[in-house]
């Protein structure tokens, strides 16, 4: 009895490292086919940015007017310098929409003292619901700023809000933290210049920590020398460089960073602007505005563009980034599930046949099949249900062609955009590409479990985010 009770588990595990092995290859091959597919769209975009006059566009009355709209709540130390930086883009048809978020700190005395500003009536109507305004104000010195004093509703309602006192039918949302680069704003619009059936368009976060920053702007991007950061830094690479310029070319953008995203209005207007209560607003956004167009019929894209560029810090402590990865994936879960319906319907076109799958079967159960397979393939080993030879393909899998796909990434950002010039950074970067295979994604992986955790518990708050602050020295 006891033998047959031991091949049976030897039994369950073999099977459970075989079929762990097999997703894990298909996922990975799955990052292999965006990595080729990315390839032709980031040369295309490369030719198109180098060969932009983008002097030129400054002068011509085609650009579309934007409008951006910057959530603030408890910023007092950096919203200062962030809006002055964000009021001197280079951009000619430009308003910059704060909301103060019912800080509880200095930021609205901040506020009133940089920028001079002084109280005026809403000259518009509430289009979305948000909570209570208590003034509006605009600034004797800067004419393209609007002030929003609010209680505190969280980011989406901040949004809201910003949204519905915005002049302009474009708008840009962005975090009061985030520094984009002075012609961002103008690649980001590129698209809406060469077709004008476009709903949104998504440009490229990067990691700032560690870089110098002087007015606003990124002066010398460095490469954080400490591990959390550099392999975050290799993350963002291989998320924005073949991640989502694979999906691009399949048409199958889910995702538009809610750190640095353009949307035409009236379609945000039409789905209710941002939910307030989802804790990752950007992917909920971006989902919904997919389905209302297909349900619409309305034949409008939402491409990613590389070129535009907003920097951003990101966790430097475990425990920060254990809470970011944990509402990243609880957020996922939660966006895939409300909007189930969508998945392998051929009524939502290709997001309904390849993007939701490759969310659903892959990154969101992602974290569960690879720790099951780990778990399994060490049990397996110390009882003898598998050898030493599957052992290591396994691990070539798990690890190595992820590792393999980072360093493709690194030569891809070395070929196009090269933001990194020295030596010593790219090879931090080969460096990191080596450690995040082996170590942080594994940590990941432990974070975004809990995610499950807390989504099953009905749990949606965002959990502290203290930053350290951008701008210091590696």
């Amino acid at each position: 009895m006891g033998v047959a009770i031991a091949d049976a588990i030897r039994s369950v595990l073999w099977a459970g490292d075989h079929i762990a092995l097999v997703y894990l290859l298909l996922l990975n091959t799955a990052y292999a086919v965006l990595l080729l597919l990315s390839i032709p769209e980031l040369w295309r975009h490369w030719r198109l940015a180098a060969d932009e006059h983008l002097q030129r566009l400054l002068a011509t009355e085609a650009l579309p007017p934007l409008s951006l709209l910057v959530p603030a709540h408890n910023e007092e130390v950096t919203v200062g310098s962030s809006l002055l930086s964000f009021l001197t883009l280079e951009y000619p048809h430009l308003e910059v929409v704060v909301v103060n978020d019912g800080s509880s700190d200095r930021t609205m005395e901040v506020l009133l003292e940089e920028f001079d500003l002084y109280q005026v009536p809403p000259a518009f109507s509430v289009s979305v619901p948000t909570k209570a305004v208590r003034a509006y104000y605009r600034s004797r010195l800067h004419s393209r700023l609007l002030v929003i004093d609010k209680e505190n509703g969280g980011k989406a309602d901040a949004l809201n809000a910003a949204m519905n006192a915005a002049r302009h039918p474009f708008v840009v949302a962005v975090d009061a933290d985030t520094i984009i680069e002075p012609d961002a704003l103008l690649r980001l619009a590129r698209p809406f210049l060469l077709n004008p059936n476009v709903a949104a368009v998504g440009g490229t976060i990067r990691v700032a920590n560690s870089c110098t920053v002087e007015f606003g702007r990124v002066t010398d991007a460095r490469i954080d020398s400490r591990w959390l950061p550099g392999c975050q830094v290799v993350e963002y690479l291989r998320a924005f460089l073949f991640g989502r310029m694979g999906l691009n070319a399949l048409g199958c953008n889910l995702i538009i960073s809610g750190a640095f995203g353009l949307f035409r209005k009236e379609y945000l207007r039409a789905i209710g602007g941002y939910r307030t209560g989802n804790v990752t607003e950007d992917m909920d956004l971006v989902v919904r505005l997919h389905r209302w167009l297909r349900e619409n019929r309305i034949q409008a894209q939402l491409p990613f563009v590389p070129d535009p560029v907003a920097w951003t810090e990101v966790p430097a402590s475990v425990a920060v980034l254990a809470r970011q990865r944990e509402r990243w994936h609880r957020g996922l879960i939660a966006t895939m599930w409300e909007h189930r319906v969508m998945l392998l319907n051929p009524r939502y076109g290709r997001i309904g046949m390849l993007a939701m799958p490759f969310y659903v079967f892959g990154e969101t159960l992602a974290p569960a099949v690879e720790l099951f397979g780990l778990v399994s393939l060490a049990l397996g080993v110390l009882v003898g249900a598998v050898n030493g030879e599957f052992a290591a393909l396994f691990l070539a899998v798990a690890v190595g062609y992820g590792m393999l796909l980072s360093l493709w990434a690194i030569v891809l950002e070395e070929l196009s955009f090269r933001r990194y010039k020295r030596r010593r950074d790219f090879l931090k970067l080969v460096a990191f590409a080596v450690v995040e295979g082996i170590g942080f994604r594994q940590l990941t992986v432990l974070f975004r479990l809990l995610g499950y955790w807390r989504f099953f518990r009905g749990v949606d708050t965002w959990g502290r985010m203290p930053r350290e602050g951008i701008g210091r020295t590696a």
